[in-house]
């Protein structure tokens, strides 16, 4: 390991007590400081310390973390000598694989913008983001190149990159069925590997690092600027407070970790962890935690392209993962394959949930399969970055079960009246309201947008309701916009979905609301039986049974309707807008 030395000497004030002992990791100061470094300082700091162990592993096929610096070099080299550099837009159109990490160093340290774009867009939608994002340079897989070149004609895009699987299992391989004009990604991984350091010239405060649209689950997708200096931020928060660790430069100049928590408190120390990622790398818990956390970090980060449970459960026992993470909608699925539940999981430490909020029955049960393992429920949006809040992750640390934890640090949590108006006390509903560095600088060319969500004390207004209990823990309820009115009450479905969640027999469930000339809306719940005895009892009378005796008579549910499976978006976010439109096409239908 090189010297380093921490990234500030500034005295910095440790929690106060009762925080320390409840939620606070210990030995850890409520305040960090963030060096002022391109998200490039990442890499090259993960590279000379890490070295030869293995970064990424796709198709049993290594990345070691110098290999990485590598190619990552070339991208950049590539880019620069094409004529692409600060704040030129790349958009990267690609599910997680091997190649993508090299990506995006490759666009950070060329010090251009790197635009995630989910490769399961329409057309239409593809078209829409491009041109919103004005990128000029489009990173794409090859199996959906003819339905992408569909898109371009009205964008700015001007150079397209291909790549596929064949690059994931060797680098240096070509492409077969591009055209004139096309750019095989060999050509950028195989170009100079010297590291030129083109983002020195970079404003980390200011210039943009990613321009990262919202997941559209609700609504219009719009562009969220982040600079350099919010992606470092974000990562160390969230790293530091995962790992016990605080900031550090290296001998260079390079932001890394120093692990200062005990191994008592956080056993999975840096550089040991091995994980199986499924997040998306276009979402920003993808982004964020599982590609520039984890090479800080010094994990071994195995890719699934795909949710496969089978292949997902077969690869933990091989690799002997050290955490799981992802969205609820995996776990519910792990807990469903044969033999999960038989298997010995010692040698998982930690479970993380992010993208939804984990029903607390789902936590006890995936409790009572990983005995050693910490379940610490994290809580953001991609307008503060990734992450907001956390439960400890730490041993001895006080988790609530249903909350998402505590505000990391340097970041601050009110919870306001829905109208709007002054915090409101511990205990009551209300918007969950955000401060902090890693707040975003706003909505690319839309500044009403900006101006609506981010007030001019700098909270931003997330759309969240939420709970603040007297401990300062957060408690997620729901969206305002999935938010029912029923007869002028307000109705949660989160509230009902916990209670589904604890019907035996229900593997997932969703309540949207159906339109009612009368009462507005009513509460029907969606509901996917679990493939077991308990699972094939059930009857849409049952489970209305199982909840309505435990709500106030305004909240309980009108209909259940049994589904395959809730759909999902590729970062694990339940779709309630498929289930609404089905709601109201049902109703038109009449």
């Amino acid at each position: 390991m090189t010297a380093t030395h921490p990234a500030s000497t500034a005295a910095q004030e440790p929690a106060p007590p009762q925080e320390r002992a409840a939620g606070w990791p210990p030995g850890l100061p409520r305040s960090l400081e963030y060096p002022l470094v391109p998200v490039g300082s990442i890499l090259r700091a993960a590279v000379r310390r890490w070295g030869t162990r293995a970064a990424f592993v796709d198709h049993d096929v290594e990345l070691t973390f110098e290999e990485l610096g590598r190619r990552a070099a070339a991208v950049a080299n590539w880019l620069a000598d094409a004529g692409v550099g600060r704040g030129d837009v790349v958009a990267v159109h690609l599910p997680n694989c091997r190649q993508y990490p090299a990506v995006y160093y490759g666009v950070m340290m060329a010090g251009a913008v790197f635009s995630p774009t989910n490769p399961l867009l329409l057309a239409a939608d593809l078209a829409a983001q491009l041109t919103d994002a004005g990128a000029t340079v489009l990173v794409t897989w090859d199996q959906v190149l003819p339905f992408v070149r569909t898109a371009l004609e009205a964008t700015p895009v001007r150079t397209v990159v291909v790549t596929g699987e064949a690059h994931t299992l060797d680098f240096a391989a070509r492409l077969d069925g591009l055209e004139d004009g096309d750019v095989d990604l060999a050509d950028l991984l195989a170009a100079d590997p010297t590291d030129r350091h083109l983002d020195a010239g970079l404003d980390p405060a200011a210039d943009l690092a990613h321009l990262a649209y919202t997941g559209g689950t609700t609504g219009v997708s719009k562009g969220v600027e982040l600079p350099h200096r919010n992606v470092v931020t974000n990562v160390l928060q969230s790293a530091c407070w995962t790992s016990g660790s605080l900031p550090e430069l290296d001998e260079a100049g390079d932001v890394t970790l120093r692990q200062v928590v005990g191994e008592d408190e956080y056993p999975t120390r840096l550089g040991r962890a091995v994980l199986i990622n499924l997040t998306p790398w276009f979402h920003a818990m993808g982004a964020i935690g599982y590609l520039n956390g984890m090479v800080m970090g010094g994990t071994t980060t195995v890719i699934h392209m795909r949710f496969d449970p089978v292949k997902y459960v077969e690869d933990a026992q091989r690799y002997q993962v050290t955490s799981i993470g992802g969205a609820p909608p995996v776990f519910v699925a792990l807990l469903q394959v044969p033999g999960f539940t038989e298997h010995d999981w010692s040698h998982v430490r930690g479970v993380s949930s992010g993208a939804a909020p984990l029903p607390v029955p789902l936590i006890e049960r995936l409790q009572a399969v990983l005995p050693n393992a910490v379940i610490g429920e994290g809580y953001g949006l991609t307008e503060v970055t990734m992450q907001a809040t956390g439960n400890p992750s730490f041993r001895s640390g006080t988790r609530k079960p249903g909350t998402v934890g505590l505000p990391v640090f340097d970041t601050e949590i009110t919870v306001r009246p829905l109208g709007g108006g002054d915090p409101l006390p511990a205990g009551e509903r209300g918007e969950v309201c955000i401060r902090g560095p890693q707040v975003m600088r706003g909505y690319a060319h839309r500044p009403e947008a900006t101006a609506e969500s981010i007030d001019a004390d700098g909270w931003f207004h997330t759309g969240d309701v939420g709970v603040l209990d007297e401990d300062g823990y957060l408690s997620i309820v729901d969206r305002t916009k999935d938010m029912l009115l029923y007869k002028g009450y307000n109705v949660f479905p989160r509230e009902l979905e916990e209670i589904l969640f604890g019907v035996p027999g229900v593997a997932g469930a969703a309540v949207v609301g159906r339109p009612d000339e009368t009462a507005g809306e009513l509460p029907v719940a969606y509901v996917v039986r679990r493939a077991d005895d308990a699972g094939a009892a059930l009857t849409a009378e049952s489970v209305m049974a199982a909840v309505n005796d435990r709500v106030t008579p305004y909240k309980r549910l009108r209909d259940v309707v049994f589904i395959d499976a809730i759909p999902v978006s590729a970062a694990g976010k339940v779709l309630k807008r498929e289930l609404a439109a089905r709601e109201r096409e049902s109703v038109a239908g009449g």
